[in-house]
Protein backbone atom coordinates (compact mmCIF):
# COMPACT_ATOMS: atom_id res chain seq x y z
CA UNK A 1 0.00 0.00 0.00
CA UNK A 2 1.46 3.32 -1.07
CA UNK A 3 0.55 6.21 1.17
CA UNK A 4 1.03 9.91 0.54
CA UNK A 5 0.69 12.43 3.34
CA UNK A 6 0.25 16.08 2.50
CA UNK A 7 -1.26 19.31 3.75
CA UNK A 8 1.41 20.52 6.13
CA UNK A 9 2.59 24.08 6.28
CA UNK A 10 3.50 27.08 8.40
CA UNK A 11 0.72 28.30 10.68
CA UNK A 12 0.43 30.39 13.81
CA UNK A 13 -0.48 29.34 17.33
CA UNK A 14 -4.22 28.77 17.57
CA UNK A 15 -4.66 28.09 13.86
CA UNK A 16 -6.13 24.98 12.30
CA UNK A 17 -4.73 22.70 9.62
CA UNK A 18 -5.99 19.56 7.92
CA UNK A 19 -3.61 16.85 6.84
CA UNK A 20 -4.51 14.23 4.27
CA UNK A 21 -3.26 10.70 3.74
CA UNK A 22 -4.11 9.17 0.39
CA UNK A 23 -3.82 5.50 -0.41
CA UNK A 24 -2.76 4.86 -3.99
CA UNK A 25 -5.10 2.42 -5.68
CA UNK A 26 -6.26 1.02 -2.38
CA UNK A 27 -9.06 1.39 0.10
CA UNK A 28 -8.66 1.93 3.81
CA UNK A 29 -11.58 -0.42 4.44
CA UNK A 30 -9.37 -3.25 5.62
CA UNK A 31 -6.61 -1.28 7.24
CA UNK A 32 -5.88 0.29 10.56
CA UNK A 33 -4.66 3.83 9.89
CA UNK A 34 -2.65 5.98 12.24
CA UNK A 35 -1.05 9.39 12.41
CA UNK A 36 2.38 9.84 13.96
CA UNK A 37 4.67 12.80 14.29
CA UNK A 38 8.35 13.29 14.91
CA UNK A 39 9.83 16.48 16.27
CA UNK A 40 13.57 17.19 15.92
CA UNK A 41 15.57 15.11 18.35
CA UNK A 42 12.55 13.15 19.52
CA UNK A 43 11.13 9.72 18.82
CA UNK A 44 8.25 9.22 16.43
CA UNK A 45 5.07 9.30 18.49
CA UNK A 46 1.56 8.05 17.88
CA UNK A 47 -1.16 10.69 17.75
CA UNK A 48 -4.24 8.73 16.75
CA UNK A 49 -5.30 5.45 15.20
CA UNK A 50 -8.54 4.32 13.57
CA UNK A 51 -9.17 0.61 13.38
CA UNK A 52 -11.17 -1.19 10.69
CA UNK A 53 -14.27 -1.33 12.86
CA UNK A 54 -14.24 2.45 13.11
CA UNK A 55 -13.08 3.01 16.68
CA UNK A 56 -10.51 5.74 17.08
CA UNK A 57 -7.95 6.29 19.81
CA UNK A 58 -6.27 9.64 20.50
CA UNK A 59 -3.33 10.27 22.76
CA UNK A 60 -4.00 12.72 25.56
CA UNK A 61 -1.85 15.51 24.08
CA UNK A 62 -4.15 15.84 21.04
CA UNK A 63 -7.49 14.59 22.38
CA UNK A 64 -10.15 17.24 21.83
CA UNK A 65 -7.95 19.18 19.39
CA UNK A 66 -7.24 16.65 16.63
CA UNK A 67 -9.77 14.50 14.81
CA UNK A 68 -9.38 11.70 12.28
CA UNK A 69 -11.90 11.15 9.52
CA UNK A 70 -12.19 9.30 6.22
CA UNK A 71 -13.73 10.25 2.90
CA UNK A 72 -16.70 8.29 1.58
CA UNK A 73 -14.56 6.36 -0.86
CA UNK A 74 -12.26 5.26 1.99
CA UNK A 75 -9.20 6.26 0.01
CA UNK A 76 -8.20 9.33 1.99
CA UNK A 77 -7.82 9.73 5.73
CA UNK A 78 -7.71 13.17 7.27
CA UNK A 79 -6.27 14.61 10.44
CA UNK A 80 -8.03 17.84 11.39
CA UNK A 81 -5.82 19.76 13.78
CA UNK A 82 -7.31 22.65 15.73
CA UNK A 83 -5.89 25.07 18.29
CA UNK A 84 -2.35 24.30 17.20
CA UNK A 85 0.47 24.91 19.65
CA UNK A 86 4.16 25.50 19.12
CA UNK A 87 4.86 22.02 20.52
CA UNK A 88 2.86 20.54 17.63
CA UNK A 89 5.71 21.47 15.30
CA UNK A 90 6.94 18.23 13.74
CA UNK A 91 6.96 16.08 10.65
CA UNK A 92 3.64 14.27 10.47
CA UNK A 93 3.31 10.78 9.04
CA UNK A 94 0.42 8.52 8.24
CA UNK A 95 0.80 4.79 8.62
CA UNK A 96 -1.37 1.78 7.90
CA UNK A 97 -1.38 -1.94 8.46
CA UNK A 98 -3.56 -4.95 7.63
CA UNK A 99 -2.79 -6.50 11.00
CA UNK A 100 -4.17 -3.82 13.28
CA UNK A 101 -2.06 -3.16 16.35
CA UNK A 102 -3.80 -3.13 19.69
CA UNK A 103 -2.76 -2.41 23.22
CA UNK A 104 0.78 -1.19 23.64
CA UNK A 105 1.66 -2.29 20.09
CA UNK A 106 -0.25 0.63 18.62
CA UNK A 107 2.35 3.06 19.96
CA UNK A 108 5.23 1.35 18.16
CA UNK A 109 6.12 2.59 14.67
CA UNK A 110 7.42 -0.91 13.91
CA UNK A 111 3.83 -2.20 14.15
CA UNK A 112 2.95 -0.46 10.87
CA UNK A 113 4.29 -1.71 7.57
CA UNK A 114 3.08 1.08 5.31
CA UNK A 115 4.13 4.71 5.70
CA UNK A 116 3.60 7.98 3.93
CA UNK A 117 6.57 10.24 3.28
CA UNK A 118 5.80 12.80 5.98
CA UNK A 119 4.63 16.38 5.82
CA UNK A 120 6.12 19.25 7.83
CA UNK A 121 3.92 21.22 10.20
CA UNK A 122 5.44 24.32 11.75
CA UNK A 123 3.50 26.29 14.32
CA UNK A 124 4.90 29.74 14.87
CA UNK A 125 4.30 31.84 17.94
Amino acid sequence: VQLQAYGGGLVQVGDSLRLSCAASGYSFNNLAVAWFRQAPGKDRELLAITWRHGNTYYVDSVKGRFMMSTDDAKTTVYLQMNDLKSEDTAVYYCAADHDPPFGSQKFKPSSYHNWGQGTQVTVSS
